[in-house]
């Protein structure tokens, strides 16, 4: 079975996470938060998905697509009901 929620991995000290955030709020979607600094699991899927990287906001979605530091207008398109 597919997880349902979507995931944001990320850290509170990065203004690309913050607006992820923001713009999920918006259209109030609820996420799944992993802060990368906390949580030493989400660093690791994180590099895992980016080639050893750790790039944020990684953002994961319940159809398995992934995300990594989208733009707003990216971001946007994919949001279910933003449109």
């Amino acid at each position: 079975m597919a997880d349902e929620s979507i995931r944001i991995y990320g850290a509170t000290w990065c203004p690309d996470t913050s607006r992820a955030k923001r713009m999920f709020d918006k259209h109030h979607i609820h996420f799944e938060w992993f802060d990368v600094d906390e949580d030493r699991a989400a660093r690791k899927y994180v590099e895992s998905v980016n080639d050893g990287d750790c790039r944020i906001p990684t953002i994961v979605f319940p159809d398995g697509s992934i995300m990594v530091e989208p733009g707003d207008a990216e971001l946007e398109r994919k949001l279910p009901g933003a449109r």
